[in-house]
């Protein structure tokens, strides 16, 4: 069996999946469920959240690149940078996912440079709200600032309508700036 069964029901094919087996309420609901650092966290904190902080310290038109930065995750899980490091089937895998996401929202694949970066302010971030106190320095957050707020979790109900609604809002503007 290569398909998972989504909470809209619809069945994702992980070998090939496509554009319209791509669902933004599937995205949202499992992202708001699935906990950053494989749960290690002092509490609950969503990848969906997560992606919400990265998108809002880009510039307005990669905001909706940077929501879906980690969107992969809805269908294959939130893999450790560790371990996703020494197993090249996973980030094919990933690969794949990333490219049906994207053409599913029309975006280009590469993320922006702008996006990266923020996604390791906001790494860097989460390091130093969430995470036990730790002396091992993480290299890929060498010099990388966090930012000047603490992090306050939210509830998985709650980040699920904030990324939802912010999803929604993204993609409209998105289909106006096409349009025009």
């Amino acid at each position: 069996m290569n398909w998972i069964l989504t909470h809209s029901g619809r069945q994702f094919d992980l070998v090939n999946p496509t554009a319209a087996m791509i669902s933004p309420l599937d995205i949202a609901h499992s992202l708001s469920n699935l906990c950053r650092f494989n749960g290690h966290t002092h509490t609950h904190y969503s990848v969906a959240q997560h992606s919400m902080l990265v998108s809002r310290l880009v510039p307005d038109q990669h905001k909706l690149v940077a929501l879906l930065h980690d969107a992969t995750e809805a269908y294959i899980g939130d893999m450790t940078r560790p371990l996703k490091a020494i197993m090249p089937g996973f980030r094919i895998a990933e690969e794949i996912i990333w490219h049906a996401i994207c053409d599913r929202f029309n975006l280009d694949p590469v993320l922006p440079e702008c996006v990266v970066r923020a996604d390791l302010i906001v790494l860097v971030t989460e390091r130093r709200d969430l995470m036990p106190n730790h002396p091992a320095e993480w290299e890929c957050l060498r010099g990388v600032p966090p930012m000047p707020e603490t992090i306050i979790p939210q509830s998985a109900p709650e980040a699920y309508m904030q990324y939802f609604s912010r999803l929604m809002e993204l993609m409209q503007g998105d289909h106006r700036r096409a349009c025009a």
